[in-house]
Formats: C-alpha cells, sequence, structure tokens
C-alpha cells in the first residue's frame, strides 16, 4: 500500500450487541449467542438481535413514511451508518464516500412478493425500487445527505471486506479523503435457510437431532451448534445471523484513530463448480501473501479467520493459513461460532473483532482450538471469502 488508510469509526449490530463496549463483553463469554429460533414451517438454529435493537429498528422503520417499505437490511444499514457517522464526528460534514453492500439483498420483502405473485400473478408496485441491491447504499445516502460517490455491491460472503477495498482505492488516489463502508445482512427468511439446507452446510436444531437420535443416529453436536474451528467434527454447522457494520476510514490519521489499515489482498480461484474452494484454498493463500507485501510473515500475531463452520471450508483455509506461515503460525480466532455467519456483513465483524483485540491487547479464542495466545498484539490478518473463491485479506495494525 501507498500509505496506511486509518479507521476513525466502527458500528456494528448483531447478537454481539450495539456497542464496542457490549460487544466486546460478549466476547469475553464462553457462551455463544445462537438460539433455536421459528423461521417458515420450521425451527432452526440463527443468531437474532436482542429485542433492544428489534425496537429500535422498528422505530427507525416509523420515522420516516418513505421507509415503511424498505428491506429490514436497508433499515440495519441506515442505523449502524447513523452511529458511526456520529461516533467519528463526520456531522455536517457530507463530502464522504459510501460503499455497502449485501450477499442475499432484500429477502425478506423479496420471497414476501414473490409469493404474492404467485398467488396472483401480478407483481406489488414497489417491488423492483425495495428489492434492487442498491438499495443499501441509496437510501443510506439519503438519509445521510451525504454527497460523495455512492456504491454498492454484492460479493457474496466477502461483500463487505471488498467495500473496504474499494475505499482504499478511492482513499489513495486522492480523490477523496474520508470512505464509510460495511455490509448488512437480513438472511434468517424460510427460502434462505432451506438453500443452505440444500447445500447440506446448516447446523441441525435440536428437533432434527431428537430425530435422529430416536432413528438410531448419534448426535454429533455438542452444546456448540456452530463449531467453527473445530477441525474434527463430523458434519458442517454453519449457522445463519442477522447483523449490519460500518467502518469510517480516513485517509489522513486523527486524534481518534482505533486501527490503521496497512495491507489489502485479494484472489479468485477457477470455478470447479458453483461452490469450489480448492483443499487447501489458494486463493487466501494469493490474498494473504498479497496483503502482507513486505512484511514478514512472522510479524502477524493474529489471523481473524473466515471459518463459516463447515468441514471443507474450515480445513481448507487452515490448511492456506499454514502454507503461508509455515511452521510457526500466528494465533487462529473465528467469531462464527458466536454469532453465527452473517454473509455479507461477516467481514466487517470481524474486522471489528481484530480492532477490539487490538485495542484491548487481548486474543479471543473459540472453544476448539488450543494454542498459544499471543502476548502482545501488533498486526492482525482478517479474512474473508464467498462462493466462487473470491478471498480477501486486511492486513491492520496498532493506530
Amino acid at each position: 500500500m501507498k500509505q496506511p488508510i486509518y479507521i476513525r469509526a466502527l458500528s456494528s449490530i448483531s447478537s454481539l450487541g450495539s456497542s464496542l463496549e457490549e460487544i466486546w463483553k460478549s466476547y469475553q463469554t464462553e457462551k455463544h449467542f445462537l438460539s433455536e429460533v421459528k423461521i417458515g414451517e420450521q425451527t432452526v438454529w440463527a443468531s437474532q438481535f436482542s429485542p433492544e435493537i428489534k425496537k429500535r429498528i422498528e422505530n427507525l422503520r416509523h420515522q420516516n413514511e418513505k421507509y415503511k417499505n424498505l428491506d429490514d437490511s436497508v433499515l440495519f444499514a441506515i442505523h449502524v451508518s447513523r452511529k458511526a457517522i456520529d461516533l467519528a464526528h463526520w456531522n455536517g460534514n457530507s463530502s464522504f464516500g459510501i460503499n455497502l453492500g449485501s450477499s442475499r439483498g432484500a429477502t425478506t420483502l423479496f420471497e414476501k412478493y414473490y409469493g404474492e405473485f404467485l398467488s396472483s400473478g401480478k407483481a406489488a408496485t414497489l417491488v423492483s425500487p425495495t428489492t434492487t441491491l442498491g438499495n443499501i447504499s441509496s437510501w443510506v445516502a439519503h438519509d445521510l445527505k451525504s454527497k460523495g460517490p455512492e456504491i454498492s455491491h454484492s460479493i457474496t460472503c466477502s461483500t463487505s471486506l471488498h467495500a473496504v477495498l474499494n475505499a482504499v482505492a478511492w482513499l489513495q488516489s486522492g480523490l477523496v479523503d474520508k470512505f464509510l463502508v460495511g455490509g448488512s445482512e437480513a438472511p434468517l427468511t424460510p427460502f434462505t435457510i432451506a438453500q443452505m439446507q440444500a447445500l447440506k452446510i446448516y447446523a441441525k436444531g435440536e428437533v432434527e437431532r431428537s430425530r435422529n437420535h430416536q432413528d438410531g443416529i448419534a448426535s454429533t453436536l455438542p452444546s456448540y451448534p456452530c463449531r467453527a474451528l473445530d477441525f474434527g467434527k463430523k458434519q458442517n454447522t454453519m449457522v445463519l445471523g442477522e447483523a449490519a457494520g460500518v467502518a469510517c476510514l480516513e485517509r489522513k490519521a486523527s486524534k481518534t484513530k482505533l486501527a490503521k489499515i496497512v495491507g489489502i489482498g485479494y484472489a479468485t480461484e477457477p470455478l470447479r463448480h458453483n461452490v469450489s474452494l480448492s483443499t487447501d484454498a489458494q486463493c487466501f493463500q494469493d490474498s494473504m501473501k498479497m496483503a502482507l507485501g513486505p512484511m514478514p510473515a512472522d510479524e502477524v500475531d493474529v489471523v481473524v479467520m473466515h471459518a463459516p463452520g463447515t468441514i471443507k471450508g474450515d480445513k481448507a483455509e487452515f490448511r492456506a493459513i499454514k502454507k503461508v506461515f509455515g511452521e510457526k503460525i500466528p494465533a487462529i480466532t473465528s467469531n462464527k461460532w458466536k454469532v453465527g455467519h452473517t454473509f455479507g456483513a461477516s467481514g466487517i465483524l470481524s474486522l471489528e473483532m481484530a480492532v477490539l483485540m487490538l485495542q484491548h491487547q487481548q486474543f479471543v479464542p473459540t472453544p476448539f482450538f488450543e494454542q498459544e495466545h499471543p502476548e502482545e498484539i501488533k498486526n492482525i490478518i482478517v479474512n474473508a471469502v464467498g462462493f466462487g473463491g473470491n478471498a480477501v485479506s486486511i492486513l491492520l495494525a496498532l493506530p
């Protein structure tokens, strides 16, 4: 990178909480924040907002007549973006760019409107304007009254870290000095859950486990529904979660900076099939090497893995880390056993976790992988990858 880019503020909502203080407290416990939820006609493991956060989103929906017809994913993004610019003290200065995205988009509204279409043969008036992926950045820009570039994209589960990549390019070009980046996801819908179950990667709920027990099939799932970084698990354990997160990035260092981005990397694997990832995740090897640049590999203290809790995905990324770092691998961790996989928002939640570890100088482990914890944390790599093998790695350092 030509120059570091500084993270001025972070804001997110998830089952972990809605403030950095609350979220860090959630990371200090050994418990997960997943629960069994009725979605459609079935009960599954999922990661939901607290009643307090849900109430805030509903209040936002009724603040403006135009907001009543927006998808949850858009409202989530508006909520965290308002808080982020307050924390960054960007109020009154509308000269900043926006790059926000989502993997699945307006899932709730799309399923609702398509169901109505199948019944009546007619589409509702607001179907098209409220289900396009451009909704998120457009409505956030409208709400914040920003005048800079406004970009939306969907790059599966690496969406929010691709937003970081794009913002870094804009900031280093000198075209803008500030950029709001992140992702938002509202995936707890019947059709979305069914899609993950069809791929046979979703964690089994209590009802299904009870049925297996009755049929004489031993359950391999103990108390943690999602077992990201458990390399001995015998079945896939991915769990979906709703979340949104944004970061305020600046070209110049301020007194209140949280961390700095000192390296970026990206890579894509040749597709063998629609959800392909090689056994040693070549895309991650390439993206991590690119993010490292001239920095010696042994100076990285932690890798926050994508690790969605699937057998093949977790192992492939771990093999990639061993290929890049050799015998002395950094401490590895993931937050998905706590908060689930939040698709397009997952990368920014991982970035937030890394910033918190840098700030507090404390490593956040998983319950499944024993390792030595670093005594000092100076540099962290954050990984994300999506269907199609589009990997992103961000190298963070103390400011």
